[in-house]
């Protein structure tokens, strides 16, 4: 069977293939055999294999998203069926057969899209936890985000308009202004210095109390002068390669607080139950339409490196993913 191995750290397109590995047999009896469908490629993959990331041990097979359907079942396993679809919670999916332990799966609706599922194990809960975990936000306030064109971007955007939360998208190329907007976001503004004076000349004194910062550098510092005194900047990614930055001033003066977010703590901590609950929470908002995760181009296994080459590009409009089936 084929599956995408890591070498060594590098440029992704160079030092990952697609190779032939043995199947991994009858599941043990906690286990179960899974069929992989698909499998997005996330940022966090790209920057596990260039080294700038957590990863396993080299070589590996990488893929922190997957979503999969049962084939055979261990003797010991009585939750799960053959036939049904799940939501891979290990880190090793860019294969098309694993045997996986039962715990590291979620039952999913048998009528999800693969296509959306293979990219919902990180970035919903993302969007979900930020909104709600750090500042109490109520229907009417604010929350600023860059990167806004992001799956998380565009995620936050439609949970904050299901409570009745405004956003203020910050974006770093003007012909996406419209697709914000069609999205549903409230304001859009480009990542420049003239940030904060722009936010205020729309909004006047209305309190702003979350951001939501994926770059890092001086992105970081521009969001904080947008948020009012004693708010939040929540960063959950370096997209720009540089330190977070805030200023003595809003650091000391606004008593502007910077946090980290990563899903391991928070999220995939919890028990098995509550993954389960907030992923049938989930799985229902991209059922009914409210979630959508936009898809530019699905690759086999075999044209990895022309997939990861395009997942590294910009201007993209949508995740690129791995299919395991000749569908």
């Amino acid at each position: 069977m084929k599956a995408i191995m890591c070498s060594k750290h590098g440029d992704p397109s160079e030092v990952c293939e697609c190779v032939d590995i043995s199947n991994p047999g009858n599941p043990k009896p906690n286990e179960i055999n899974v069929q992989m469908l698909a499998s997005a490629i996330n940022p966090a993959d790209l920057l596990a294999i260039e080294g700038l990331y957590p990863s396993p041990p080299l070589p590996a097979i990488l893929g922190v998203e997957g979503v999969g359907i049962i084939r055979s079942i261990g003797s010991e396993v009585d939750k799960l069926s053959c036939g049904n679809v799940i939501l891979v919670l290990s880190r090793h999916n860019w294969v098309e057969y694993q045997n996986i332990p039962t715990d590291q799966v979620i039952r999913l609706p048998d009528e999800i899209d693969p296509h959306q599922a293979a990219q919902m194990k990180a970035n919903p809960p993302t969007a979900m936890t930020m909104l709600k975990k750090y500042e109490k936000l109520e229907a009417g306030d604010w929350v600023i985000q860059n990167a806004a064109n992001s799956a998380v971007g565009s995620h936050l955007i439609s949970l904050a308009r299901t409570q009745g939360i405004k956003t203020i998208n910050v974006v770093r190329r003007t012909e996406l202004f419209d697709d914000i907007k069609r999205a549903g976001g409230d304001h859009v503004f480009l990542d420049t210095d003239e940030l904060a004076q722009e936010v205020r000349d729309k909004l006047g004194d209305a309190d702003v109390k979350l951001a939501i910062d994926a770059i890092g550098g001086k992105s970081t510092m521009r969001v904080a002068s947008c948020l009012s005194t004693g708010g939040t900047v929540v960063n959950y990614g370096y997209l720009g390669g540089e330190p977070c930055m805030i200023t003595p001033e809003q650091a000391i003066i606004k008593q502007i607080k910077l946090v980290g977010f990563w899903a391991r703590y928070g999220v995939f901590d919890q028990s098995h139950g509550f993954l389960q609950r907030t992923f049938d929470d989930i799985s229902k908002l991209f059922l009914d339409g409210t979630l959508v995760s936009n898809v530019e181009k699905v690759y086999h296994l075999e044209d990895c490196k022309q997939a990861l080459k395009h997942a590294g590009s910009g201007g993209r409009h949508g995740k690129i993913l791995f299919s395991m089936t000749e569908s």
